[in-house]
């Protein structure tokens, strides 16, 4: 039996990993993405480990991965979006991934963000897979992620379609309706 159970074949589940900000603080962002996305399928929303240890955020990830033997959809905001790019270049997951939506991304290692654990390793370019789309957003007026970050993904994954919103933030005024549109669009064409 299917443990999440979805009204429409084949199931896609979708994986939303807050930021540091924390759980609570990224409920505006989960409800969004619900409103939009939620009736036809599931959207699981975990917990993380307290604090940004990357360890037992990989750990916490994997947890979920295996809970789904359906086709998996990957959004994640802040550094919890760069901590899924990390994590799909140094794991081989069992799961068909979809597709992998990053919101407000910081870049490791630019414009002040140096922190050794979060840094993408230099290999990053030739392990992480090259044929799963990826989109990254960032709004204009972000002042947590500059927009600058941006770039360096593009210059990273260039299977990437990038948005650039011009307001909103750095929680998109808790409105993911254009990061909804393209998964009900990409997973019409991986279907």
């Amino acid at each position: 039996m299917n443990k999440y159970p979805c009204h429409v074949q084949p199931c896609n589940i979708r994986l939303f990993i807050h930021g540091a900000g924390g759980y609570e603080d990224h409920q505006p962002l989960r409800v969004t993405l619900r409103d939009f996305l939620e009736a036809k399928y599931e959207i699981r929303y975990p917990k993380m480990p307290e604090g940004f240890q990357t360890e037992k955020w990989y750990e916490q990830l994997e947890t979920e991965l295996a809970a789904s033997d359906e086709k998996v959809i990957l959004v994640g905001h802040s550094p919890g979006a760069s901590l899924l790019v990390k994590y799909l270049s140094k794991t081989v997951v069992e799961q068909s991934v979809l597709g992998l939506f990053l919101l407000a991304p910081p870049y490791w290692g630019a414009a002040g963000w140096d922190v050794d654990e979060y840094m993408l390793e230099a290999t990053v370019e030739s392990t992480f897979p090259t044929e799963l789309p990826v989109f990254v957003y960032h709004c204009r007026d972000d002042e947590i992620v500059s927009v600058v970050h941006r770039s360096q993904y593009e210059e990273l994954l260039p299977q990437a379609t990038t948005h650039v919103i011009e307001s909103g933030g750095h929680q998109f005024n808790s409105d993911l309706s254009v990061v909804a549109h393209d998964i009900e669009r990409l997973e019409k064409e991986r279907s």
